[in-house]
């Protein structure tokens, strides 16, 4: 088995295409997961906050749990079909369905594969950008974490503690082996990416009485330090204002809606992340210094 494991392992190494082309099969496959994380997790949550909330107040709960990520088939929303596993390629059996339910004609939305097939791009990106090395494997963990939290962000507006958290651990864990960062930079750089939005949110509150962020927001943010070091917040932090001041304008217009409408803010910043991971110490960490981050 090892033997068999070392074989695929040489191939890979001696040929970069094919590792590539492997890592976008395998996020694609991820991607049609985390479709599944992103659409159970916060029912999910919502009835553990609910359960609680019964057994704080000594009240009777009854409500059934909804299905976790391994256990319950998935089906259609509209008429309950079981997904067969033809069913389930990830974009071609979207594709070959014609955007719609097999048994009811439903339309499928089209989140299905936009994050199956934008999984599979970034983790070729992923590797392409770091081969087949342990830091390519991590970044391969955070962007699909990153996928998933910006997803849930974006239907529910949450970013939920057990995907950031762990994120956050992970990156100071990982410093210990000066991956990406040394152990007191990864400290440093989580305490500042927290504080970035933390003194902000406050700021904010104080002038004007309502609350402007998340607390999922500081989080990603010192996961963001964790993982990059403090030199690495600011710039992650302006990529993110530009991408949610850009995108954000186009979304309020097209809907009509209000400057007080509220809009995630994660997916802004893991796309930060995702490119300082990439680009921050050959291209952005240069830009950076030029308008004058530390």
């Amino acid at each position: 088995m090892f033997e068999s494991l070392h074989g695929v392992q040489l191939a890979l190494a001696l040929n970069p295409v094919l590792t590539i082309v492997c890592a976008a099969a395998l996020g694609c496959l991820v991607g049609s997961f985390l479709n599944v994380v992103i659409l159970r997790l916060p029912r999910r949550i919502a009835w553990e906050w609910n359960r609680d909330a019964h057994e704080l107040l000594d009240k009777l709960f009854e409500e059934p749990a909804p299905p976790n990520f391994f256990h319950g088939r998935s089906a259609c929303p509209s008429c309950g079909h079981r997904i067969l596993w033809f069913e389930n390629v990830p974009v071609l059996s979207w594709l070959a369905l014609r955007r719609r339910c097999r048994a009811c004609g439903t339309a499928i939305s089209v989140q299905y594969p936009l994050v199956e097939a934008g999984t599979g791009l970034l983790f070729a990106l992923v590797v392409h950008h770091f081969g087949s090395t342990p830091a390519s494997a991590a970044g391969l963990v955070l962007t699909g974490c990153l996928i998933a939290a910006s997803g849930i962000d974006l239907r529910d507006q949450l970013l939920p503690d057990g995907i950031v958290l762990p994120l956050l651990w992970v990156g100071l864990l990982l410093s210990i082996s000066s991956l990406f960062v040394h152990p007191d930079q990864a400290i440093l750089g989580a305490a500042a990416g927290y504080l970035s939005l933390w003194s902000v949110f406050w700021l904010h509150h104080l002038l004007t009485g309502r609350e402007g962020l998340g607390y999922g927001d500081f989080k990603l943010m010192a996961v963001a330090g964790a993982w990059f070091g403090p030199h690495a917040v600011m710039p992650i932090l302006f990529i993110a204002a530009c991408l949610i001041s850009f995108f954000g304008l186009i979304h309020l217009r097209r809907t009509g809606q209000g400057a007080q409408t509220p809009l995630a803010f994660g997916p802004a910043i893991a796309s930060g992340i995702f490119a300082w991971m990439l680009y921050g110490p050959s291209h952005l960490g240069p830009w950076a210094r030029a308008l004058g981050f530390p």
